[in-house]
Order: C-alpha cells, then sequence, then structure tokens
C-alpha cells in the first residue's frame, strides 16, 4: 500500500509537470497565461474531490510556502535579464516612475472607491488595494515573447520594480497600522530600513558572486538558491526589504562587469563568472516553473469559485478593475504617448497579489467576500491580458501576411 501510495503521487506530481509544460506551449502560441490554466486547473481538482466527497486540507501553509520560493526564483530570473547599459537608462528611468505612479495612483484611488461603497478607513483599505494594484512579473514574464523588442524590455522592467514598489509599500501600511509611533517616525524607519537593506544587498553580491566563482564542486547551484532563501527569509525576520536583496545580486551578477571595476576586475575570473551565470539562469527558470506550477495549481485547488458568483463581489471587482485599468491607460499615456497598445491591458494580478492577501491579519480582515473579489480580479485580469495579447498576435500576423503578398506582388512584376 505504502508503494503504491509513493507511485501515485509520483504520477501526480510527474503529470502535474509535463501539464504545466504544455499550458506553456499553449499559452505562448495561444497568448492565454499558461498561470490562468493553472488556476483552472486547481479549480477541477477541487470540484472533482468535491464531488468525491473528500475533504479538502488546509493548503495555506504549502501556498505560502510554495508562494514566497516562487517570488524569490521569479524575481531571481527577471534580475538576470536585466541589463544595465547607456542607452537603456531611460527606459528603466521610465519604467521605475511608471511602476511608481501607476502602483500608488490605483492604490489610493481604489482606496478611496472602497471607502465610499464600505465605508471602511482608508488605510485599512490600502491593505486590500496595494497588493491588488500590483503587476504580476510572475504572469507576465512567460507570456510577452511576440511583443516588440522594447515593449517587452518595458514591460520586464515595469513588472519586477511593480513587484518590489507592492511589497515596500504593503508592508509600510501595515507599519503604520500596527505602530503606535508617528507617521514621521515609521517613514523614517522605512526610509533607513531601505538604505541598510540596500547597503548589505550590494556587500552581499559581491561576496557571493566571489566565493562561488572559487567553488570548483559542480554541485553549488541549489547551494547557491539555498542561499539567497535563507538571505530572503533572515531578511524578513529582521524586516528588511528581502527582495531587494534578490533583485541587486541578480542585477550584480548579470551586469558583473560593470559592478567590478578598477581594481575589483582582479577578484574575479570571467570565464568562471559567466559559468555561474549561465548555470544560474538555467536552473532559476526551471526551479521557477516547476514552483509556479503548484503555486497556482494549490491556488486554484484552495479558494471557493462560488464566492465570485455574488452580486456585491462581481460590483466590487468591476469597480476596480476601471480604476485599475483607467489609472493605468492615464500613466502610460502621460510617460509614453499614444503607442500604448497591448501594454495598457498587461496588467495581470497573480502571485504577490495572492501572498500578501494571505498576510493581511485578521484584524485588519474586510470579511470573506474580499476573497472572492481578489478572485474576481485576478481571473479578469487575466482574460484581459489573454484577450489583448491575442488580438495583437492577430494583428502581427495580418500585418506580416500583408507584407509577404506585397513583396510577392512586387518579385511577380519584375
Amino acid at each position: 500500500m505504502d508503494s503504491l501510495s509513493s507511485s501515485v503521487l509520483i504520477i501526480l506530481f510527474s503529470s502535474t509537470i509535463i501539464i504545466s509544460y504544455f499550458f506553456n506551449i499553449i499559452g505562448r502560441k495561444s497568448g492565454i497565461p499558461s498561470v490562468l490554466l493553472l488556476i483552472i486547473l486547481g479549480f477541477g481538482i477541487n470540484l472533482l474531490l468535491t464531488l468525491l466527497g473528500i475533504t479538502k486540507p488546509n493548503l495555506l501553509p504549502v501556498l505560502e510556502v510554495l508562494g514566497a520560493v516562487g517570488l524569490v526564483l521569479i524575481l531571481l530570473e527577471a534580475a538576470l535579464d536585466l541589463k544595465i547599459i547607456k542607452k537603456k537608462l531611460l527606459l528603466i528611468f521610465k519604467s521605475l516612475l511608471v511602476s511608481f505612479v501607476g502602483l500608488v495612483g490605483t492604490a489610493l484611488a481604489s482606496a478611496y472607491l472602497l471607502f465610499f461603497l464600505l465605508e471602511s478607513p482608508i488605510l485599512n483599505n490600502l491593505l486590500y488595494t496595494i497588493p491588488m494594484s500590483i503587476l504580476s512579473s510572475a504572469i507576465i514574464l512567460p507570456s510577452i515573447d511576440d511583443l516588440e523588442k522594447d515593449k517587452k524590455e518595458f514591460m520586464v522592467y515595469e513588472s519586477t520594480f511593480s513587484d518590489i514598489w507592492g511589497i515596500i509599500g504593503f508592508y509600510s501600511v501595515l507599519s503604520l497600522l500596527g505602530s503606535s509611533e508617528n507617521v514621521v517616525a515609521v517613514q523614517n524607519d522605512i526610509f533607513n530600513n531601505l538604505i541598510i537593506s540596500f547597503v548589505f544587498s550590494i556587500l552581499i553580491s559581491y561576496l557571493l558572486i566571489f566565493i562561488f566563482q572559487k567553488i570548483t564542486s559542480s554541485v553549488k547551484l541549489f547551494l547557491l538558491i539555498s542561499v539567497l532563501l535563507l538571505l530572503y527569509s533572515l531578511g524578513n525576520i529582521f524586516n528588511l526589504s528581502s527582495l531587494l536583496i534578490i533583485l541587486i545580486f541578480g542585477l550584480v551578477l548579470n551586469n558583473y562587469r560593470l559592478f567590478f571595476f578598477g581594481t575589483l576586475k582582479d577578484l574575479i575570473d570571467t570565464e568562471k563568472v559567466e559559468k555561474v551565470l549561465s548555470d544560474v539562469r538555467l536552473i532559476s527558470a526551471e526551479s521557477a516553473f516547476v514552483m509556479r506550477t503548484f503555486f497556482f495549481i494549490i491556488f486554484g485547488w484552495s479558494v471557493s469559485l462560488i464566492s465570485i458568483f455574488n452580486v456585491k463581489v462581481i460590483f466590487i471587482g468591476l469597480c476596480l478593475l476601471a480604476v485599475i485599468y483607467l489609472v493605468r491607460l492615464v500613466v502610460l499615456f502621460v510617460f509614453n504617448g499614444r503607442n500604448i497598445f497591448p501594454q495598457v491591458f498587461l496588467a495581470p494580478r497573480g502571485l504577490i497579489t495572492i501572498l500578501l492577501f494571505f498576510a493581511i491579519p485578521d484584524e485588519f480582515s474586510g470579511g470573506d467576500d474580499f476573497e472572492g473579489v481578489l478572485l474576481f480580479v485576478i481571473l479578469s485580469s487575466c482574460l484581459i491580458m489573454s484577450w489583448s495579447l491575442i488580438s495583437h498576435k492577430n494583428k502581427l500576423s495580418k500585418t506580416e501576411d500583408q507584407q509577404n503578398e506585397i513583396e510577392s506582388n512586387g518579385q511577380h512584376e519584375d
């Protein structure tokens, strides 16, 4: 029986990875985010178990662990794609501003909307609206292969920065709500935290790169991932901006020629660092894929689909979606002009939104309705993104066909 149970578990694990792989292929060809398909698969598992009369276990602890590990790996994967070169500084700065203004504008407008709809305190509302204002890099990054290069790079930077701003903002508001100190004192604490986190991140990045290029053992990549996860968890315990550690390490490793300058250049062996960089890219991408797969399936399994079939939930969800896309439209138009499609509709909510939502203390809970609102916003934003990517893909295909036809007619005339 034990042997059978082990075999069944292995079959389930393997089948899930295989299904997720095909979801990725479907997503790339169709424009439907693979994450949406994984959530739907989770719904299906939940429904099947319910029909079979099997009680659903408490999946929240598993979800939190998978989410935290997945977040680290996804952010590392994103950071390893960010090249800091002179001609991209304007793009980086613009995406930094857009992500900040977009997140703050969406969170505040949504918080005031909830204040008028539910008469709940603005500060409490921000605990819900900040997570719902964060772009999901976990959904965006695997889904934008068909975008033009400049738009793709912008979305990579913007979604990555949105993760950082959102987490900082969420825990800042949580500190304000849970602190007896005045606002200025809390703001000073947050600022000091960021400075300490930044300096520590730079130093630890130099140290890790120097050490890991020296390790000759072939078994060292998961050691590096384990060190990063350890630093992330310790940073959380000591109230440091843990994600900043991961982001800066990835940036320093991917741009080591820029950071190891002057006498520091003598500390590294270019060939060995390139090997570490190549291997870390591979292991982070593969591991992030596995974590993302199980996180979104378990999320779909753990939530109740019935919670969104509620007039109040749908009304609040639609109002929040209207705010999200209106603010995004204005912000992108101000910074990018008219060339904002399909980016304006690429605003899915996902992994970090879910993680922060579950991190809200019970004393600030907005009730069960908010779980339905969260699910409604996540599913709707993913569907809107799917529609925009499919439309963009069809437009590109039509343009390509027209160009081929023109070239073909030109050749016939010759």
